[in-house]
Formats: C-alpha cells, sequence, structure tokens
C-alpha cells in the first residue's frame, strides 16, 4: 500500500531545484511563482510530496545521519576498507572540520528538506483560495510537521542554525544563526499546529504521510530534549491514547513482511523493483562483504554487545541478536564468518536476507526506517515522568518496552523455547531516581541501537556521561565535539553567520 506515495515522490523531485550543497544560497522562488504554481490541490499535494523526498536512504552516502547519529557514538564504527570514505573514519576520530563530506551532507540534505516544506507554507497562505481549506489544513500539517523534524535533526546535529520559516529571496539569502532553544521553540509550535491538523491514520495511495501521531511523538521528544519534562510525558500519554501498540516480537520492526504494524508511529518508506530507484540503500552499505555483496560499513561494537542484559544463568537479551551478528549465531540462515568485521560484529536492523533482495539487486531494499516507534514514545515517557521526580509513574511504560523484550521467547520460535528464560529482563522495581536513571538510559540504548539515535543521547545526558562513553574515541572534547561544525560551503556564503 505504501509503494505509491514514494512513485510520487520520484516525480516530485522535480519540484525544486535547490540546491543541497548551499542550501541557504538558493535560487529565489518568488511569489509569482509560488501563486501561479498553487492554483489546485493537485500541485499543492504534489508540492507537499517532494518535501518528503529529502527523508529517503535510497542512497547511503547521500544520507549520512547513521554516520553523526550513530559512528560518532560508542555503537558502531565505520568499518569497510581501510581508506574507503575516509571522512566517515574522521567522524568515528573526531578528526572533524567543516569540509567534512558526512557533514555538508546532513546539512544540505535536511535544509534542502526545510526548503520544500517553506515552499508548500508560502505557497498556502490563508487568502489562498483556490485550494479548499480542508486540503489546506492537511497539506499545510503535514509540511510542519516534516519542517520540525529536518530542524530536530539539524539542531540536535549543529547547535544554533539558521532558523529560515520562509523560502529564499533574492535579498535575503543569508540569515544569522539562531539559538538551540528558539530552534525547538519552532519545532514545538510546529508540531502542535500539525497535530491539531493532521487525520490519525491515512487510507489507499496516501498511507506513510505524516499523521496526528507522528506531529505528538516528535513534539514529546523535543520536549524531552529540551528538557521540559512534564510536557514530554503529558505529549508522549497522548500518543499512547491513539491506539499504537507493541508488537508481539521486537524484530516485526526490522522485518519487510511486518514493517507496516501497529507499533510504527512514522516511517521513512522505500520500496524495491520501481525506476527511479526507490529503494533502501542501506541494504547494500551495511551487509557483509563478499557473498553477500555488501560494503560492510556500520560495524556494531563491544561496548554496545555489552550493554545488553542477561539472566543469572547468562541467558542474554534477545534484542541483541536480533541487532548483531555475532559468531556463534546464524546469520540470516549462513554461519558468521569473523573475516566480515573488524568489531566482530555486524549489523542486522537494516538488512535483508539474500531471499529477499538477491545479491545482483542488493542495494534496491524495502525496509522502511522507523524514525519514530512506540517503544521510544514509551522510553520518552518514562525518562520524561523520571526527571520529573515521578519515578514509580516512570516504571510503567519503562516495564512494558522491558516485557516486549523478554516475551519475544513466547511468539518467536527461532529462539528455542516457549517459555521465557528465567529472571531474564524482570520488570524494575526501584523507585530511586539515580538508579531508574541510568536504567532507562541502559534500556533506550538497547531498545533503538543502530537506529541512527544515540551519539544524540550521549551529549543530552552530558559532559561526564558523554567523556566516558566515549573515553576510547580518539581526540573527542565535549565543549567541542558535542555539535558538529556548521559546513564551510555554509559558512562561505552565509555572511550573517556568527551574528545574532
Amino acid at each position: 500500500m505504501k509503494r505509491y506515495l514514494y512513485i510520487t515522490l520520484a516525480g516530485g523531485m522535480l519540484l525544486s531545484a535547490a540546491s543541497c550543497k548551499k542550501v541557504l544560497e538558493q535560487p529565489p522562488l518568488g511569489t509569482y511563482q509560488a501563486a501561479t504554481f498553487f492554483s489546485s490541490s493537485a500541485n499543492a499535494k504534489a508540492a507537499v510530496t517532494a518535501a518528503y523526498v529529502p527523508l529517503n536512504f535510497v542512497d547511503a552516502f547521500g544520507n549520512e545521519q547513521w554516520v553523526l547519529g550513530d559512528v560518532a557514538s560508542d555503537d558502531a564504527v565505520k568499518g569497510g576498507l581501510a581508506g574507503d570514505q575516509a571522512d566517515i573514519d574522521n567522524i568515528n576520530n573526531f578528526n572533524i572540520t567543516n569540509t567534512n563530506a558526512a557533514v555538508e551532507a546532513v546539512w544540505g540534505r535536511n535544509y534542502d528538506g526545510v526548503s520544500k516544506a517553506n515552499f508548500v507554507l508560502d505557497g498556502l497562505p490563508d487568502d489562498n483560495k483556490a485550494v479548499p481549506d480542508a486540503d489546506k489544513a492537511l497539506l499545510t500539517g503535514q509540511a510542519k510537521f516534516l519542517r520540525a523534524y529536518y530542524y530536530f535533526v539539524l539542531t540536535n546535529n549543529y547547535g544554533d542554525i539558521p532558523l529560515r520559516l520562509h523560502v529564499a529571496t533574492a535579498d535575503n539569502l543569508s540569515l544569522a544563526a539562531s539559538p538551540q532553544a528558539q530552534v525547538y521553540a519552532q519545532i514545538e509550535k510546529d508540531c502542535t499546529e500539525a497535530a491539531a491538523a493532521l487525520p490519525t491514520t491515512w487510507t489507499g495511495a496516501d498511507q506513510g504521510r505524516a499523521t496526528k501521531g507522528a506531529a505528538l511523538a516528535l513534539l514529546a521528544k523535543t520536549y524531552l530534549f529540551d528538557k521540559k519534562y512534564q510536557l514530554a510525558a503529558q505529549t508522549a500519554q497522548q500518543v499512547e491514547t491513539l491506539g499504537y501498540a507493541l508488537t508481539n516480537k521486537f524484530t516485526d520492526n526490522f522485518s519487510s513482511s511486518t514493517k507496516n504494524n501497529t507499533e510504527a508511529i512514522f516511517s521513512i518508506l522505500h520500496t524495491a523493483g520501481l525506476s527511479p530507484k526507490q529503494g533502501n540503500g542501506l541494504n547494500q552499505a551495511f551487509a557483509p562483504r563478499g557473498a553477500f555483496n555488501g560494503y560492510g560499513f556500520f560495524q556494531p561494537t563491544q561496548s554496545l554487545v555489552d550493554n545488553f542484559e542477561k539472566s543469572p544463568s547468562g541467558v542474554v537479551d534477545p534484542r541483541l541478536d536480533y541487532t548483531v551478528g555475532r559468531t556463534g549465531q546464524l546469520y540470516f540462515g549462513s554461519p558468521f564468518d569473523p573475516s566480515w568485521s573488524a568489531t566482530g560484529y555486524v549489523t542486522k536492523k537494516h538488512i535483508q536476507p539474500l531471499s529477499e533482495v538477491p545479491v545482483a539487486t542488493k542495494g534496491d531494499g524495502n525496509l522502511n526506517i522507523e524514525v519514530l516507534r512506540f517503544a521510544d514514545v514509551l522510553l520518552i515517557e518514562a525518562e520524561a515522568l523520571n526527571e520529573a521526580n515521578n519515578p514509580a509513574a516512570a516504571l510503567v511504560p519503562l516495564n512494558k518496552v522491558r516485557k516486549r523484550a523478554r516475551e519475544s521467547y513466547l511468539y518467536d520460535t527461532t529462539l528455542g523455547g516457549a517459555t521465557v528464560p528465567a529472571g531474564l529482563l524482570p520488570d524494575v522495581t526501584t523507585t530511586s531516581q539515580v538508579q531508574l536513571r541510568d536504567i532507562i538510559r541502559r534500556e533506550r540504548r538497547s531498545e533503538l541501537a543502530l537506529e541512527f539515535g544515540r551519539f544524540y543521547d550521549i551529549i543530552r545526558y552530558g559532559s561526564a556521561y558523554a567523556t566516558n562513553a566515549l573515553k576510547d574515541a580518539p581526540n573527542f572534547s565535549f565543549d567541542k565535539n558535542k555539535f558538529f561544525p556548521i559546513p564551510n560551503s555554509e559558512v562561505s556564503t552565509n555572511t550573517l553567520l556568527g551574528k545574532k
């Protein structure tokens, strides 16, 4: 069902000629073009659809969110051949300059998304009579959600950034950076307005578009990052009322046959076999070299593996083997080969077996990327309640996540038993805020491992936590590296950067 959105997206890419390299120095679209273009609901919908395009992972090296979000963290290293994609190694080693390719790519891609969203919002003012009000509300709601998401990515990567809320014109190409607090405030405003306008579900070819739940989930996450804990907890609870539910099996979120499930709140959609290509390129970038025809990038660390809990008898959290390939375990039906990885581990979450995506089309997978899923919302709620001095209440959402993880044994016959091993992932009972804080952080790392967000958690936990987590990372300094540098392409063209 969701393939239709991405068929449209391929055509929608033609709507904007804005450069991804110098995003704030874009050819001005002008009021005449916008007024002419937004003359029907069909045109307006096409413009909104184009604003989804920068989300995709069709090219693993065009969207390097996985590099900044996880390779920079303690969860993964680059892997692959020595010297290949050297700028990713530089991220890993915190030898980061403002000409780094990954730093440039993430900036450009997300500001391209901002530009496309702004084009919609500028083109659909209240006095636009060509588009019915009901259509306008749905279209602007999506644009506001997308703009909020792109800015959430940007400010967590780069800190204080230019906050552009309208399409660039010839006389305002340069824009000063706004404090992160102001960026968060705009994200919160956009999400609130999007949630009020968007439906709880879409049907038919529109499935996959942003929903009320997506806007509220992003709002809850932004409140958490903004340390507005009461609001984060309350908003996460609003998401719960919309009917989302954890899947029986953790791995259902990372399987092509079960990807559109009750836990998925907002996904980046990919469909294999289309022209132009709309498949997931991470499938090849992350798969092992050799028989799997992969590039061997994005290798999990021993530190991540050690984070997963074990029962008193040594049974490991089943999420480990759903997430990581390792010696002694089959890798999609094949014996694990230690030569595949310098760390001894390979990722599994973004990989499909050869039975689904053969060697010849390895870079054209159809797994979605789960941007916001219900388990994340529950952990947001747990953390927010604990930080708001209500640890007893925090236990409820936290233990829902742990219960699902251990009860994989009841639903997955490949685990070899129909009962939960004794003492595996028991419910947490402590109401010590300090102890519970550490438990929630560990749980979040296990549940959301290799989903491109660990580095931002490390940084928001503060200097002491980050310094310890990255103690083995060459050159890491919290004050210097908590944000990536604004790219040179932007600094060299935006004359107001550095001025507030």
